[in-house]
């Protein structure tokens, strides 16, 4: 049998998508929330990754009646108490601009020593009306001033440990290999592989 297994992925971020699609391969047909018409903004109003990923997927099998998967993901720094966390997206306001984000985190940890930090993603899947969920984190370091041009959000002031240069500066391949996204990915393929439906 060939036909390809088809899944949502629930975001409308091209970047994630590529990153995902990259990582999935060719075994399966993945969808954008734009693929299957859903143009609302879905609700993602808790106060943990693992809320607000399940509640997103929850929200569009409940809807559409698709396999369906959601991820949240956070950037958690030592120094500043776990922030931005969940937050991460709109740390420095509702407009989502990676580029103030990443200069309110610079601001915040000006001067700071401790620059420990992780990304987490959690993902939640819907298949067959079945839930499970995956966890992928990575940990690294915030640079004190922004390298490469590379990735999205945080990329360019993140750098993973055992590496000297940021997200931003690693071609998608190898980043996809470490990050906290790809660890969750993996798991998530790994699932779906050994999964007959």
């Amino acid at each position: 049998m060939n036909n390809k297994l088809e899944i949502v992925f629930a975001t409308n971020n091209p970047n994630k998508l590529k990153e995902i699609r990259e990582i999935l391969g060719e075994k399966y047909k993945l969808l954008s929330l734009q693929d299957i018409n859903c143009n609302e903004e879905i609700p993602e109003d808790f106060e943990t990754l693992e809320e607000n990923a399940n509640q997103k997927a929850e929200y569009i099998f409940k809807k559409y009646n698709v396999n369906v998967f959601a991820d949240d993901t956070g950037l958690e720094i030592d120094a500043l108490n776990g922030e931005p966390g969940v937050y991460s997206a709109r740390y420095a306001g509702e407009n989502k601009s990676s580029e103030d984000n990443m200069q309110k985190v610079l601001l915040k940890m000006d001067g700071t020593e401790n620059r420990n930090a992780k990304f987490r993603t959690v993902i939640a899947l819907y298949l067959e009306g079945k839930k499970y969920e995956f966890e992928g984190e990575v940990i690294g370091k915030i640079l004190e001033e922004k390298h490469g041009n590379e990735g999205f959000g945080y990329d360019p002031i993140f750098m993973p440990e055992n590496y000297n240069i940021s997200f931003a500066e690693m071609e998608l391949s190898e980043k996809n290999k470490i990050s906290h996204r790809g660890r969750a990915v993996e798991k998530l393929t790994k699932f779906l592989k050994n999964k007959t439906i």
